[in-house]
């Protein structure tokens, strides 16, 4: 029926984890919430900062307390936005503390497997066709970077004057499966847009990362909750 919904807001609050962890009062919470939006602007947006959108920033997460507010960076270079000896990332905590007038703590940790983060991946096609290389490569190279990185599944659109065409158009590619309406399917999803002398060329990035729970490892990394599976119970 063409009706979408976006696979992050429907997991939320479920199997998904909240990007923004706090809590305010009716009075305080539109203020606090136009302070989480400016704050993910500044870093994504830097004004003076160009390296900081090469470094692969795949998501912001923010938590208050009383005293501070902490801001934690998840990306793929973070060599880039920590620079040499610490340097740059006590600038960039400056910056935002001048910005919202409140004390901020600042931590940046690395996302081990990129080409398996949505964000990533179309932040990777958008710097691809930024340098004019041929679409149909890029997706195809992009999807089979994922599945050989170990995805389920994957699913790429674009849409705009593709090719430097006269007439806009959509284009997609998918690679295995994406059940986008079953919840306990772990779906990122990313989008951005790519600049392009014929115009902007919007992006768009699915990719099933297979199950909640799947993992033996214990903890998923979005929802930071430890994954609980049923014990079977051996007889004697």
């Amino acid at each position: 029926m063409g009706q979408k919904v976006n696979p992050i807001a429907f997991r939320t609050g479920v199997t998904r984890g909240w990007a923004s962890r706090w809590y305010a009062s009716k009075q305080d919470f539109a203020d606090l919430l136009v302070e989480d939006r400016k704050l993910r602007n500044f870093i994504t947006n830097h004004p003076k900062k160009s390296q900081y959108k090469s470094a692969g920033i795949d998501r912001i997460e923010i938590e208050r307390t009383r005293d501070e507010v902490r801001v934690m960076l998840f990306v793929a270079r973070p060599g880039l936005i920590i620079g040499k000896k610490g340097q740059e990332i006590e600038i960039l905590q400056a910056e935002l503390q001048n910005l919202i007038g409140r004390r901020i703590n600042l931590k940046v940790e690395e996302v081990g497997r990129p080409e398996l983060q949505a964000q990533l991946v179309a932040q990777d096609i958008a710097q691809q066709l930024q340098k004019r290389s041929s679409f149909r490569r890029t997706m195809k190279r992009s999807l089979e970077q994922t599945m050989d990185a170990g995805a389920k599944g994957i699913k790429i659109q674009l849409a705009g004057r593709l090719g430097g065409a006269e007439m806009a158009r959509r284009e997609k590619q998918s690679s295995g499966s994406i059940p986008l309406s079953t919840l306990q399917a772990r779906i990122d999803y990313g989008t951005t847009e790519a600049m392009t002398p014929q115009g902007h060329i919007g992006i768009q990035v699915w990719i099933n990362q297979g199950n909640y729970g799947d993992d033996n490892d214990g903890a998923d990394a979005q929802t930071g909750q430890a994954s609980k599976k049923p014990k079977r119970a051996h007889k004697r």
